[in-house]
């Protein structure tokens, strides 16, 4: 069930109005109410789904129990939470890569008869695999205790606004909040709408429209000058921001008018001055999940610098393969790997850490050259995550990089009046979102606005979300 569907919409109104009106004075069956309508969320695509996570769901609950009263065997119980969790996601995600490649390195290895399994990749299935693995370590570092209330567990886990693309929560934040009365809130409600029209904005009209042109020249670049597929790549940063930001800025709505509070998972990425400020902008959960639970028990930084760019990369490398079984996103988090070493080295990834607040001309030049030197390292490692394989991204690159006769001649197909709206709804985006880039999220800044300021604008973006919405078009993180 997407968000940007009628389907979502006449079952969020029911649920709204069961949640609120009919069960508001019962703690116990709202959180029965989630765990069911998240069930009927989840099933949406494929009922299958749900016997893993009802699976991930029993065992960790089981294993957290387990945790608290045993004493000599917490070592061999977390063992059997992290081999659970990451058995499940590798067979049904990377089993085939892993076939696959051994096959391409040795095709003697495996019978004639052997093949890979023909199995569908279950939506969402790195989140919430992610969520309840933290969940048992977290219980075995005694940093929270185990859940007693199955029920409240169980709707944590799949909790149906942030589900299938996150943000990937903890239990420390989000489980609590199962535990107590929740009290509709008309001011978080309309806080929770506004950033819900963001969201939309930022992947119905922003990311769907620059999805049109990046399918186009991503699967015609050799028809293509250079200039068209810088355009390309470009298109494809805003696209995959604009979709994946925009979910979680649906997600985070949601969950608010349901009376829950998400932490943020994007903080305004591409006006990042370096890669380390980038990675703490973007996909928050996932780059601050990996730091506490790989990085940080590594040694993190408090070891030689030679292991700490050993666990640089394998955070990096990881992070690429947990989008992906493909070695496009391997390479994709090794690139991220070899531009963050400089900053490692020169003790200079945590120089950027706030925004700049400075109106010295010169300070404004010096950020926004660091800002577009940032986005464009960033746009040229998005090549290789777009691309269907390695020699393809290759292949585009080196197309971008020789310079001929017709490198600046563009389409005239392309140059459609969607392409200019198109470019208009980006630089829209870019310009909210600055205005914003303090606070928590792109539209924000209009509440500061006089009450007829704001009606307009939310008028305005309301309008847009209903012209391309003719289509509905999944998520781009759903596949992970």
């Amino acid at each position: 069930m997407l968000f940007n569907s009628l389907d979502f919409a006449i079952f969020f109104v029911v649920f709204f109005i069961i949640y609120w009106l009919i069960l508001k004075n019962s703690k116990k069956n709202q959180n029965l109410f989630i765990l069911f309508s998240s069930y009927i969320f989840y099933g949406w695509w494929d009922w299958r789904f749900l016997s893993l996570i009802a699976l991930s769901t029993i065992i960790d609950f089981t294993l957290g129990q387990l945790l608290s009263v045993s004493r000599s065997h917490k070592k061999f119980i977390l063992s059997l939470s992290i081999v659970s969790n990451l058995g499940i996601l590798v067979l049904f995600k990377y089993f085939n890569f892993f076939i696959d490649s051994l096959k391409a390195l040795n095709p003697t290895m495996f019978d004639e008869g052997f093949s890979t399994l023909n199995v569908i990749l279950p939506v969402g299935i790195s989140f919430y695999t992610f969520q309840t693995l933290s969940y048992s370590i977290d219980i075995y570092n005694k940093k929270i205790d185990p859940e007693q209330n199955f029920i409240a567990f169980a709707a944590f886990v799949s909790f149906f606004p942030q589900l299938v693309a996150g943000p990937i929560e903890r239990a420390s934040h989000l489980l609590p909040q199962f535990m107590v009365k929740r009290v509709f809130s008309y001011s978080k409600s309309v806080e929770g709408i506004r950033q819900m029209l963001w969201g939309f904005f930022k992947k119905v009209v922003i990311a769907d429209n620059c999805a049109h042109f990046v399918n186009i020249i991503f699967e015609n670049y050799n028809d293509y000058s250079g200039a068209v597929l810088i355009t390309g790549a470009i298109l494809f940063a805003f696209q995959i921001y604009g979709d994946f930001s925009g979910y979680s800025d649906i997600a985070i709505g949601l969950s608010k008018i349901l009376g829950f509070d998400l932490m943020k998972n994007f903080a305004f990425p591409y006006f990042s001055r370096d890669i380390a400020e980038f990675w703490r902008r973007w996909h928050i959960s996932l780059s601050t999940w990996f730091r506490d639970y790989l990085y940080i028990p590594l040694g993190g930084s408090r070891v030689s610098i030679l292991l700490q760019i050993r666990n640089t990369f394998i955070i990096f490398i990881v992070s690429g393969f947990w989008h992906g079984a493909n070695w496009t996103f391997i390479v994709w988090g090794l690139i991220h790997a070899c531009m963050y070493l400089p900053l490692l080295l020169f003790k200079s990834n945590r120089k950027n850490v706030e925004f700049d607040k400075s109106l010295n001309l010169f300070s404004t030049l010096i950020n926004s050259v660091k800002m577009l030197s940032t986005f464009c390292l960033v746009t040229i490692a998005w090549i290789f995550f777009r691309s269907a394989n390695i020699a393809e991204a290759w292949s585009y690159l080196d197309r971008v990089s020789t310079f001929n006769e017709n490198y600046f001649v563009f389409d005239p197909d392309l140059i459609t009046l969607r392409f200019v709206f198109t470019i208009s709804f980006i630089f829209l985006g870019i310009y909210s979102e600055w205005l914003s880039r303090e606070l928590n999220y792109g539209l924000e800044w209009v509440k500061a606005k006089s009450n007829y300021s704001q009606y307009v604008i939310y008028t305005f973006l309301a309008i847009l979300i209903f012209v391309y919405s003719s289509s509905e078009s999944e998520f781009i993180y759903f596949q992970f």
